[in-house]
């Protein structure tokens, strides 16, 4: 649809917006494309280390003399009444400042659910960035929202909200969704020249995949070859299971297997790989979200950060009319795969925060629910003392494998991964266990009782998997 018939009648209302940790990458790509939006405007902004902060709005072109270093609640309030952006490093800050609309992109599960839920018990609007945030506290914070009046939201231009974006486009059409999921945010890429693959910074030899570039007459063979080929590399990262369980959340898509699977797969043999297994994919059952790892040629496009749907076909003649167009589709014509190969980040978020305050719309799920859990496994033995730091770029949970467990597979115990992360082990936890709540000596008390508020109030009861939140 045209966009700018979406935002007409609108008037000409400048949102104003907050943003939490308005120092990363996430945040630089909102602040570097708001100036090109006539009708949007940040309120005040918060990041640990206010001076770099300072330094990189003045990179972006923002007037130094319209940047308000605030230490306290009266400064940010003179700040906004002026008209300038007021910077802080406190979140407690924030609501001095006039704004509509909180961007919590901290990735701090206790700082960015303090934040979110001042804002929502204030009467202001939130989009979620901190997919670690969402997976523990995402439903308390959408009943928050809803008891309050307002909007919490995923934020377009990240992938959970592109992808529940393109599955509910699915839907409207009536097509029949079988797996939906992303790609691993590195591509695999191989070169036939060298017999080698590169993974972001990392290059490793794996002259077996040169013959294994097409998919063969058995795909999970295939997809085996591949995988050995390339074990040298890393598979999996924690952000991709929790990314995958806030899609859970809003989409009920679920997990197929609760390592995900992760074929290293080309982009044209999507429909094949996630077809069901009876008919040569990796599926065990219908709806799955899942994630792979895009393998290509150093001349190709990647396909890092793009989401995807497969769908059943229905009429053969229109899907090889729409083969013929350039469409993926499995070689027995039962499958398809319709694809978009980009996230924008934080230059396509302004799209949420307007609908999110303008309309009242949120950009993802509409009814929220518990159909899965992001959990952690203890890849080695864990004595009682251990402190699970959380850190790295993949915000990882130090000795904890990240699980994503369909709702009625999780104990009622289990520990949600990020409320885990930063406690201290009250107990052995023998490797391959499950962390559980009883684990736990000294979890967050507020991101305790905003997991079980919004577990015991958003519970499927039902273990009938997709379009359960329609």
């Amino acid at each position: 649809m045209n966009l700018h018939h979406l935002f007409a009648g609108t008037g000409d209302r400048t949102v104003r917006y907050a943003l939490s940790g308005a120092g990363g990458g996430f945040a630089r790509t909102l602040l570097a494309q708001t100036p090109r939006i006539g009708r949007l405007a940040p309120a005040v902004l918060c990041d640990r280390d206010v001076e770099r902060l300072r330094g990189m709005l003045v990179e972006l072109g923002y007037p130094a003399d319209h940047l308000a270093v605030c230490a306290d609640a009266a400064e940010v309030a003179r700040a906004a009444e002026q008209g300038h952006v007021a910077l802080v490093a406190d979140g407690a800050l924030l609501p001095a400042a006039h704004w509509d609309i909180l961007v919590e992109a901290t990735g701090s599960p206790a700082d960015g659910y303090a934040m979110a839920r001042e804002a929502l018990t204030g009467g202001r609007h939130v989009a979620m960035v901190s997919k670690e945030v969402d997976s523990v506290a995402g439903l308390h914070l959408a009943d928050l929202a809803r008891d309050n009046g307002v909007v919490y939201t995923t934020a377009d231009g990240d992938q959970p909200a592109n992808l529940i974006a393109l599955v509910t486009w699915a839907e409207l059409l009536g097509l029949d969704i079988v797996a939906i999921g992303k790609s691993s945010e590195y591509d695999l890429v191989f070169d036939p020249e060298t017999g080698s693959v590169t993974q972001l910074d990392t290059t490793v030899p794996a002259p077996e995949l040169a013959g294994l570039l097409g998919l063969g007459s058995d795909v999970r063979a295939t997809l085996a070859a591949r995988a050995a080929a390339v074990s040298a590399l890393p598979t999996g990262a924690t952000a991709d299971y929790c990314e995958m369980a806030v899609v859970a959340t809003g989409t009920g898509f679920r997990p197929d297997v609760e390592r995900l699977h992760y074929p290293v797969a080309r982009i044209a043999e999507l429909a094949d790989v996630y077809s069901l297994r009876e008919d040569g994919g990796v599926l065990h059952r219908s709806g799955a979200v899942d994630v792979f790892s895009a393998l290509r040629l150093p001349d190709e496009a990647s396909f890092a950060g793009g989401v995807f749907v497969v769908v059943r076909t229905g009429d053969p003649v229109t899907w090889e009319t729409l083969r013929g167009k350039g469409h993926v589709v499995s070689r027995d014509g039962r499958y398809a795969a319709v694809y978009l190969p980009y996230h924008l980040m934080g230059v396509e978020t302004p799209v949420s925060l307007l609908s999110a305050v303008l309309h009242g719309r949120p950009s993802g799920g509409t009814d929220p629910r518990a159909h899965a859990v992001l959990a952690g496994r203890a890849e080695r033995d864990l004595p009682a003392g251990t402190v699970l730091d959380m850190g790295g770029h993949h915000h990882d949970v130090t000795g904890v494998q990240a699980v994503l467990l369909r709702d009625e597979d999780a104990p009622a115990d289990t520990a949600p991964l990020y409320l885990a992360a930063h406690a201290t082990l009250g107990r052995d936890v023998p490797a391959g266990a499950l962390i559980t709540l009883g684990d736990l000596a000294d979890p967050d008390a507020d991101l305790l009782h905003a997991w079980t508020s919004g577990r015991g109030s958003r519970a499927t009861g039902t273990t009938d998997a997709p379009h359960a939140s329609r």
